[in-house]
């Protein structure tokens, strides 16, 4: 049987970053954490100190990033591989091109070979951003490189016969499409969980994976590729399942879904990762602070107590949106995202580069003027209070301007008279006017 070569104690690197492992051990880590939702033996968590597993986790290519929702499961593979235990990403350049039903209530489109060969490309380089894909300690592979060799025939007798219909029908990603007439599930779909239960076989085989991790959607799958090599092999294996990561409401993080949150700069930006986690829940924050940071126990603790006491403070919030934006984009980009956050509130929104400022007003409304109207002395700013949108009339403009409650690129504007020139432009194009607190437009000029 073969396997990853060992390494060294010490060896293993984590990308420059503190490894995250608690003192007390992986296991404690895991259930301080909430990252145990079941286990196929309850001695399982022990082991993990006890002993050195190479274990793998799946990523189904169906995009060209992953989301945040993915984060739970990147992150595992971090935390194990900083324990020392080898890990393996497992891309579905083979299984994609059938899709999983797990967690869907309807059929999932087909993707192209090529689309789904450059997603395992995309994926490659963002799980290389968390652990060290380094071909030993920690490798990234893809099922088609074995599924695509077996045939259909083979497939069916070397274990299609290994498993009945009555079972494959008693697991949850099968029985809730059931349940749906008016959906269903095709053969394609169904054969699902017998291509992953054969991933598991083949690692076992190859890598002496004896462990396979998912979110918890993937229990029913898990379970089949362990009894698997149970029937052929007469080995033992084990499952491990983590929580899924919900939103308040329940529902879940993922690339279907209005309003996914990507990896992806390209998709979303920092500062937009920035913004939708500083903006968690009181509710939830707590949980996104254990499934999706490295912060050692005593200091979630305090971001408990911190939100507990001084929820309008939100603290907790603002670590968490660091951290994440840390692990996601690097150090730099975090600090950037995080100024830009202040920023909507402050003169230094002028020092911003352009697309940032964009995606600061990006929920702000926003009105087109022409740029001759700043010609000249420039333009009254009661007037373009009034031509943005910004406020209802030019009496009220000048109320508010009178008032000191008139700021333009957040420099309060107190003159009766004030002025907007070309001088205000930001990125020789537009002007942040804001009335009050919270009252902000864009205007762009052209």
């Amino acid at each position: 049987m073969g396997g990853l070569p060992a390494d060294p104690p010490g060896s293993w690197k984590i990308m420059g970053m503190s490894s995250g492992v608690h003192p007390s051990g992986l296991a404690a880590d895991l259930e301080f954490r909430g990252l145990i939702h079941q286990v196929t033996d309850p001695g399982l968590p022990g082991r993990l100190d006890a002993e050195r597993f190479t274990a793998y986790i799946g990523f189904d290519p169906t995009a060209d990033s992953l989301h945040v929702g993915h984060l739970v499961q990147v992150l595992m593979l971090r935390r194990l591989r900083a324990a020392g235990h080898r890990v393996i990403a497992l891309a579905g350049g083979a299984t994609g091109l059938i899709g999983d039903p797990g967690g869907k209530s309807a059929e999932r489109q087909l993707l192209d070979p090529e689309v789904l060969r450059s997603n395992v490309e995309a994926l490659r380089a963002q799980l290389g951003r968390f652990v060290d894909i380094d071909g030993t300690g920690a490798v990234l592979l893809d099922n088609s490189e074995w599924l695509s060799r077996i045939s259909l025939i083979e497939f069916l007798r070397d274990v299609g016969k290994y498993f009945t219909v009555n079972q494959m029908v008693s697991k949850e990603s099968v029985r809730s499409r059931l349940d749906r007439p008016d959906q269903g599930i095709s053969f394609t779909e169904f054969s699902y969980m017998l291509l992953q239960a054969y991933d598991f076989l083949h690692l076992f085989d190859s890598h002496g994976c004896r462990l396979q991790l998912g979110a918890s959607d993937q229990w029913g799958n898990i379970t089949m590729g362990i009894e698997l090599i149970k029937k052929v092999r007469s080995a033992e294996a084990w499952g491990l399942t983590t929580p899924l990561l919900l939103k308040p409401d329940g529902t879940k993080f993922g690339k279907s879904e209005f309003g996914t949150v990507w990896l992806d700069p390209a998709r979303t930006s920092p500062y937009q990762l920035y913004q939708f986690l500083v903006r968690s829940e009181d509710s939830a924050v707590g949980s996104y602070l254990r499934l999706l940071t490295f912060l050692d126990h005593d200091a979630i603790r305090a971001l408990d107590a911190a939100t507990e006491e001084h929820p309008e403070r939100r603290e907790a919030q603002r670590a968490l949106a660091r951290e994440v934006c840390t692990l996601v984009h690097g150090a730099a980009e975090a600090t950037k995202a995080e100024a830009a956050a202040a920023a909507l509130y402050d003169v230094a929104i002028a020092n911003l580069d352009e697309a940032t400022l964009l995606d600061v007003c990006a929920e702000a409304p926003a009105a087109t003027l022409q740029l001759t109207m700043l010609d000249g002395d420039g333009f009254p700013l009661a007037d373009l209070a009034v031509a943005s949108g910004l406020l209802a009339s030019k009496s009220q403009a000048r109320a508010a301007i009178a008032q000191g409650g008139m700021y333009v690129n957040n420099r309060r504007r107190g003159e009766a008279e004030a002025l907007v020139t070309r001088d205000d432009l930001l990125w020789s194009r537009y002007v942040v006017l804001r009335h009050g607190r919270r009252n902000y437009h864009l205007v762009r000029f052209e």
